[in-house]
């Protein structure tokens, strides 16, 4: 079974269980400013989790476009990506455990026709916080499952959340998929040994983390699952190597084989590096990311350069990403058609990287005719300053009748990575999803600056994005060239006279097409479901100032948001403004 028939299988099993199917959003998360990118089905459905209703109904369904970068350096292994698509189910306060595991357990071996003998689960142990999960343990034995194949781990095992210090969360069971690969007598699910490899993980999210570090248990009840595309598929193949999974990366590995002139089996981790990560910046790229030093802009800018450095490892010179691009293009294009149709910009954001990256390499090997005796710490400094591959300063210090210390490269290198780890997990801070009075309060601000943007700048403008934190709002929107003073005086007027107004703010819901009959805003069509949630400022059936397709959360009246001044104004290049702007 390819990837796209196993997808076209869960989509349908779920819609017949009486699952909306809901489109995947972007990889940038519209409204989080917790995340860089969507990384798991349930981030953008956050707003429906903590309550507010979903206008698909109470079950959805989708296959989520997803991103992670905490372990972009353990890619190279037959398993770990950085992009990847996630197949998932929710109960939006609906069903619980019997439904959501029963359906596992059919759509495995019913559907996908998976022996019984070969699946077995892990159910959360308890602990202080929480009791033993024996209700899930229950159900899958009244799915046929033997009690010896059912394992009770902790909390780092079979919990998941919250994501941030606080919100809600809850115990999981995970399903794992026995390889039959030999192993220690001892094994189990979970351990890492091989034998087992988990393809499900169904949450039962009816707990919430205080700030105090307790936990209390939520009046409401969610489910949200989540089954990897690449994995269940290389699974199903009998494979122990994603890569091999023909409809997901043939042609990808074809294109590096054809510009290397090697073998993946004779170089797999160099071949998965330069696959994975062709594969995650395009998709990036796709969305107007542009490669810069910090943020988004720094994991595309790393992705790239990553994969131009293990290009060297394997012979090639000269620059070859865009066919390796092109060939990504050509294997998702007809799930994703923001691929095809923006094709263009992403050979010219990779390119322009590439080129850029080729002439920093040409810099580090200046610089290494500068250096005395290369060590370890030099060759990490070089790596860290120039991105220079650490194996072009070893064969360039064996030449020199020199040595790296390997030791003390990986020390220095453990050092950085713990560094943006810590970095990365404090994207997470304030929690997933922040829906704080503040953060609804500046959200329902960048409805008000969207239109005033279109009165004062043309029609033409369209949002791009948008960050809101509890201190400020950052709105992306095309346009290029910086506002005049004079322009940005009359936009903030604009925005506080409707703030004086203390205008109405409602929402109902509708088709798209309902919607933009209505001149509705709805610039991100790729994301939206048959029905939309469409938000009014002003009288919805009188005179009305913004009425734009959105999520929330939003203020009741305008006159809540307090007076908006814009603080910073940035150029991101490729026709993209940026406003910050505060009710500070």
């Amino acid at each position: 079974m390819d990837s796209r028939t196993l997808i076209k299988k869960y989509l349908e099993f779920f819609a017949d269980k009486g699952h909306s199917i809901i489109p995947s959003s972007p990889l940038i998360p519209e409204n989080d400013p917790t995340v860089l990118f969507t990384t798991a089905g349930m981030h953008p459905l956050v707003p429906y989790l903590l309550g507010e209703k979903h206008p698909g109904g109470k079950r959805l369904a989708n296959v989520q476009i997803c991103v992670r970068t905490g372990d972009i350096d353990e890619v190279g292994d037959p398993t770990h990506h950085t992009f990847f698509e996630m197949l998932g189910n929710w109960s939006l306060r609906d069903y619980w455990k019997k439904e959501s595991i029963s359906w596992s357990w059919e759509f495995l071996t019913k559907v996908l026709k998976i022996p019984a003998e070969k699946l077995a689960v892990t159910c959360f142990e308890g602990d202080a916080d929480a009791p033993k999960d024996d209700e899930s343990a229950e159900i899958w034995k009244l799915q046929g499952l033997p009690s010896g194949r059912i394992f009770f781990l902790p909390k780092a095992d079979n919990w998941w959340g919250p994501a941030g210090q606080t919100g809600p969360c809850g115990p999981d069971t995970e399903i794992f998929y026995e390889t039959g690969k030999p192993c220690g007598k001892n094994c189990r699910p979970g351990d890492g040994c091989g034998r087992f490899v988990e393809i499900w993980n169904n949450v039962f999210m009816h707990y919430e983390k205080k700030k105090d570090g307790t936990f209390s248990k939520l009046e409401i009840q969610n489910v949200d699952t989540g089954m990897g595309v690449d994995r269940t598929t290389a699974v199903l193949a009998g494979l122990d190597d994603n890569y091999l999974v023909t409809d997901l990366w043939e042609k990808i590995i074809e294109s590096i084989s054809k510009i290397s002139g090697k073998k993946y089996s004779e170089n797999v981790k160099a071949f998965r590096v330069i696959a994975d990560h062709s594969r995650a910046a395009t998709f990036i790229a796709s969305e107007g990311v542009l490669p810069a030093n910090k943020e988004r802009g720094y994991v595309l800018r790393r992705l790239v350069r990553r994969s131009v450095r293990y290009g060297k490892m394997l012979g090639i010179n000269d620059l070859f990403l865009d066919q390796v691009v092109k060939a990504v293009i050509i294997t998702f294009k007809d799930s994703y058609s923001i691929l095809e149709n923006n094709q263009k910009q992403i050979l010219e954001t990779i390119l322009t990287e590439e080129k850029k990256f080729a002439q920093t390499l040409e810099r580090g090997l200046r610089e290494i005719e500068k250096q005395g005796k290369l060590d370890g710490k030099k060759a990490f400094w070089l790596y860290e300053t120039y991105g220079f591959p650490v194996e072009l300063t070893e064969e360039i210090a064996q030449e020199k009748g020199q040595k790296i210390d390997n030791k003390i490269f990986e020390a220095e290198f453990q050092k950085h990575r713990d560094l943006s780890r810590t970095a990365s997990a404090g994207m997470f801070k304030g929690g997933l999803a922040d829906a704080s009075e503040e953060v609804t309060k500046l959200h329902t601000a960048t409805h008000l600056l969207h239109k005033a943007l279109r009165m004062v700048l043309g029609a033409g403008v369209s949002q791009k994005g948008s960050n809101i934190t509890n201190e400020r709002l950052r709105f992306d929107f095309s346009y290029s060239q910086k506002l005049t003073p004079e322009e940005l005086s009359e936009i903030v007027d604009i925005v506080n006279s409707q703030i004086d107004q203390k205008l109405p703010v409602s929402f109902k819901t509708e088709t798209l097409a309902e919607a933009k009959k209505e001149n509705a805003l709805a610039f991100f069509a790729e994301k939206y479901g048959d029905a939309v949630k469409v938000y009014t400022v002003g009288n919805p059936d009188g005179k009305w100032f913004s009425k734009e397709v959105c999520g929330g959360p939003h203020v009741e009246n305008t006159g809540q948001i307090g007076h908006v001044r814009i603080i910073k104004q940035e150029k991101l290049g490729a026709g993209i403004m940026r406003i910050y702007a505060t009710n500070k």
